[in-house]
């Protein structure tokens, strides 16, 4: 029988011994050849009686010694199992020794799964408006975002806050932020807005939408790419016309939209006190113009330009008229309109030459005065000029007719090699042609003053 435990109780001196033993039937424990066909499992007693002395022995005489045919002696089996039993114990490990190690694992594993469970957190993840609830071991905002593959950019929002701590059911939105093209007012800017629909940005953005006019329906949804939104606000506009002033609310975008709200109808050259196409301000007046006008045109004159030329044959200060000039003519066409009544400003329309102008010609003398006339020199001519004209050689009497220092008709003067008129003359001009009169005619041309050439 394999495995079996046996008790058995040797006889050593006076006292005996209490063993536990394992053996195996197969491979018996040989002890000598004198024990080869003895039985392995006698009881020791049974050993003992038989070949125990007939006398005591001492323990020392007995320990070494031996039967016949090379027998141990009492005690010396038991004790080689004692020995292959200790022998046995110690090699067998203990079961302490065997639970400790698992313990640990088992404290390992636990303490592991605390902590697991500890990290794991349950998130409700909001991206753009669409959630999901989500586990994750992330420490804050930032460390989730990045594990999802959520991107934000400078225009999207995050709440809470990047960077915030996180704890098992909170709550993480996320809303991308949408361009709008806005022209608010005919003001163009361009705005960000997180909302999903025109009426969102609207209200995001602190627009008023009551009464406007919106270039998209309120329902309309924004994508991440935007949309171009034109708002016009209701306005309050003044029209003054024809003496009567309508006050209307309006979110036209022109003044001449306007006007036709107010129910004034412009006719021809009618007009605003600014642009029609301009935005209307709320709060602004605008005055209706009722124009009327008409065409005028006009012929002026073309003044002729004067051309001089040297004569050396005329004297100094001598000029002769060697062709008239003549004035040209253009016509005028004017525009004249009347605004509420009031006549303005003739406003030139167009101008068209009829007559180009021709120039005078003019000839210059530049030969120099004589210093006297024989027969004239020794005669008191500063008396016959202050009787005459004063001494003025610009002088003209009162008909027009006679003129200058001696008072000469143009006539008399032309005849004397003068030119133009006398009273234009240099006063040395004037006196030689005086003197050449005198000794042509005497003292006759001057009636009245020539007794002062002799005194």
């Amino acid at each position: 029988m394999s495995n079996s435990q046996y008790e058995t109780y040797g006889l050593a001196g006076t006292s005996y011994d209490y063993v536990e033993t394992y053996e195996s039937d197969e491979n018996p424990e040989p002890y000598g050849d004198g024990y080869a066909d003895s039985d392995t499992y006698r009881p020791a007693y049974e050993v003992a009686q038989s070949q125990a002395p007939t006398e005591p022995m001492l323990p020392r005489q007995g320990a070494g010694q031996t039967g016949d045919a090379g027998a141990p002696r009492v005690g010396g089996r038991a004790a080689a199992r004692r020995e292959a039993r200790r022998r046995r114990a110690a090699e067998r490990p203990d079961p302490l020794r065997r639970l400790l190690p698992q313990a640990l694992v088992v404290a390992f594993l636990a303490g592991g799964t605390s902590a697991f469970v500890a990290n794991d957190k349950a998130i409700e993840l909001s991206v753009d408006g669409k959630p999901r609830t989500l586990h994750t071991f992330a420490d804050d905002v930032t460390e989730l975002l990045a594990d999802e593959g959520v991107r934000v950019g400078a225009h999207d929002v995050v709440a809470p806050a990047r960077g915030t701590a996180l704890a098992s059911g909170d709550e993480v939105a996320v809303r991308y932020g949408r361009p709008v093209h806005l022209t608010l007012d005919g003001h163009r800017r361009r705005v960000w807005t997180t909302a999903h629909t025109v009426d969102g940005a609207l209200e995001q953005l602190g627009v008023r939408a009551e009464g406007a006019y919106l270039s998209a329906s309120r329902s309309r949804r924004i994508g991440r790419e935007g949309l171009a939104l034109d708002v016009r606000t209701e306005r309050t506009v003044t029209i003054m016309a024809d003496g009567r002033a309508r006050t209307i609310r309006t979110n036209a975008a022109t003044v001449a939209e306007a006007v036709e709200e107010a129910g004034i109808t412009l006719h021809g050259q009618d007009t605003t006190s600014v642009p029609l196409g301009s935005f209307p301000r709320d709060g602004q007046t605008v005055t209706v113009m009722r124009i009327t006008g008409t065409r005028e045109i006009h012929e002026e004159l073309i003044p002729f330009e004067v051309q001089r030329t040297s004569d050396p044959s005329l004297f100094r200060g001598t000029e002769v008229v060697e062709r008239a000039g003549e004035a040209g003519a253009r016509r005028v066409t004017y525009l004249v309109r009347t605004v509420n009544g009031v006549k303005q400003k003739p406003r030139r329309l167009r101008s068209e030459v009829v007559r180009w102008p021709r120039a005078q010609v003019v000839r210059v003398g530049t030969r120099p005065l004589p210093d006297s006339v024989q027969g004239a020199d020794h005669l008191n001519w500063a008396g016959l000029a202050a009787c005459e004209s004063g001494g003025r050689p610009g002088a003209v009497d009162p008909s027009g007719t006679y003129g200058g220092l001696y008072q000469f008709d143009t006539h008399t003067w032309h005849r004397l090699g003068g030119s133009g008129r006398p009273q234009d003359a240099p006063p040395a001009e004037q006196t030689l042609r005086a003197k050449k009169l005198y000794v042509q005619r005497g003292a006759s041309p001057w009636p009245h003053c020539g007794g002062r050439l002799r005194g």
